[in-house]
């Protein structure tokens, strides 16, 4: 190393060239490892910053996942819940409205309970309770003002209906015995029969009763058939009659009960049916008219109404039977009970729902009578008995159809009756002969229901028909209401 002296003669240590080599390259070594340490560090700075972002996708997307789930929870949680408050809410509503109606409908019942323990006291009493009376009686005319018209609509009904409830009504709870469960029960049938809407409905037509006086005369000696009655429907009177209580067989006029019976249990006219084997093989055997159904068909419902009456088909009347009940056997039972409820099972009693003899099924011309007033009663009923002719539905064995036709009807409607013959049904069996019933308007626009039994043939049965419309229905058309 050399050295020098600097101008105030101090001695100055000067480094020799290899001292400042191993500076320098000790320095640029140390500055290059900071550089790499530096370069590595911000290398990782980048990475991770690369690293944080694709987390960053990860965790948006999952969040997104989990919002779209949320949303479709919530969706279906809306659809179901916002429907069932709305039936809750409208639950509740009628319940409330129903409630009230009753506490109301108690309330005026118990009313005319005092009223007539009032009406028992003396005259002193009355007097004494008078005061009180008056004003209970404006306190319930107070409270019937205040009725929302829905209110009063829902009491018109129910008054309608002729239902009253037991004077010990508990809302809380009642006797499951007594008379006001047996009250409530009656109406809540009753409600929910107008939810099962039979074909033409059940009528509450009363069964028709027709009685003779002394008015009441024999056919004409151009009546042929051994049994007939003519009776005036409205009055309710017997005009002309031989032999009407007398037991005959009703041949194919008990089909009349047939489609009565099954339509008072039947909701769907369009529904399908099969015909079986079992039942073209019960036609053929029996020698019974038919509709012309094939085994295997699947016809209408109303295809056996109508091929029931027009052609007087045992294939379609055991069809509607089968299908009713299950079974002809289980069919008649429903037959036998209408009969019962028609008043007439003293003298009526059926076996079949076609009209085969029997020495157990019989009718009388009068009972008859009575069947066809509460057919006619029907709508769908009556509209199958009014029809002259009918197709039925196409089929893979019908595809045209097959045209059915009331023959009694189509000859009889050029004749002269003094008025239009709407609704009839014919039958024929050897005991009985020709028979047939048959419901028809005057020209006084009154109904009539005629009946007969044990004629000679078919043509002679329409013309003792013609003969009792011309000697029992008037003439003459009856003025308009009103008129002098």
């Amino acid at each position: 190393m050399s050295s020098r002296y600097n101008n105030e003669d101090q001695y100055i240590a000067q480094p020799s060239a290899d001292e400042i080599a191993a500076v320098l390259g000790t320095y640029l070594k140390e500055n290059g490892a900071s550089d790499d340490e530096a370069g590595s560090h911000g290398s990782g700075e980048i990475t991770k910053t690369k690293e944080t972002g694709s987390e960053r996708d990860l965790r948006r997307q999952q969040r997104l996942q989990e919002m779209r789930r949320r949303k479709k929870q919530q969706e279906r949680l809306r659809r179901l819940v916002v429907p069932c408050a709305v039936v809750l809410v409208l639950c509740v509503i009628f319940a409330g409205i129903g409630i009230r109606s009753l506490v109301r409908r108690q309330s005026g019942r118990q009313q005319v309970t005092q009223n007539e323990t009032v009406g028992g006291e003396t005259e002193a009493d009355q007097s004494a309770l008078g005061g009180i009376a008056l004003d209970e009686q404006a306190s319930d005319q107070k409270a019937s003002d205040e009725q929302t018209s829905d209110e009063k609509v829902l009491d018109k009904k129910a008054s309608n209906k002729g239902i009253l409830y037991d004077g010990s009504l508990n809302i809380a709870g009642c006797d499951p015995g007594g008379t006001t469960a047996a009250s409530i029960n009656e109406e809540i049938t009753q409600i929910a029969a107008l939810f099962v809407r039979t074909l033409g409905g059940r009528g509450n037509e009363p069964p028709l009763s027709a009685v003779a006086d002394e008015a009441t005369v024999l056919p004409d000696q151009t009546v042929l058939s051994e049994n007939s009655i003519f009776i005036d429907v409205a009055a309710g009177r017997i005009m002309g009659q031989r032999d009407a209580g007398v037991r005959i067989s009703p041949a194919s006029m008990t089909k009349i009960l047939t489609v009565l019976v099954a339509a008072e249990h039947i909701t769907d006219p369009d529904d399908i049916f099969e015909i079986t084997q079992d039942i073209t093989d019960y036609s053929y055997v029996n020698k019974c008219s038919n509709a012309g159904f094939d085994v295997g068909e699947k016809v209408t419902v109303r295809d056996l109404f109508y091929g029931t009456v027009l052609p007087s088909g045992a294939d379609a009347a055991l069809g509607l039977a089968i299908y009713v009940a299950g079974s002809q056997e289980a069919f008649v039972e429903l037959m036998n009970e209408k009969i019962d409820a028609l008043g007439l099972s003293r003298t009526s009693h059926f076996t079949n729902c076609v009209g085969l003899y029997d020495e157990n099924h019989y009718s009388t011309v009068y009972d008859i009578a009575v069947m066809l007033k509460a057919a006619c009663d029907n709508s769908f009923c009556r509209e199958v008995l009014n029809a002259h002719t009918y197709t039925t539905s196409a089929t893979e064995q019908h595809p045209d159809g097959i045209i059915l036709s009331n023959w009694f009807l189509r000859r009889i409607e050029d004749k002269d009756t003094n008025g239009e013959v709407l609704c009839a049904k014919t039958g024929f069996v050897e005991q009985s002969g020709s028979c047939a019933a048959s419901l028809s308007v005057g020209n006084d626009g009154k109904e009539y229901i005629c009946v007969t039994a044990h004629a000679n043939s078919p043509w002679l049965c329409i013309y003792d028909h013609v003969a009792l419309c011309q000697q029992f229905m008037s003439g003459e058309a009856q003025p308009p209401a009103g008129d002098a």
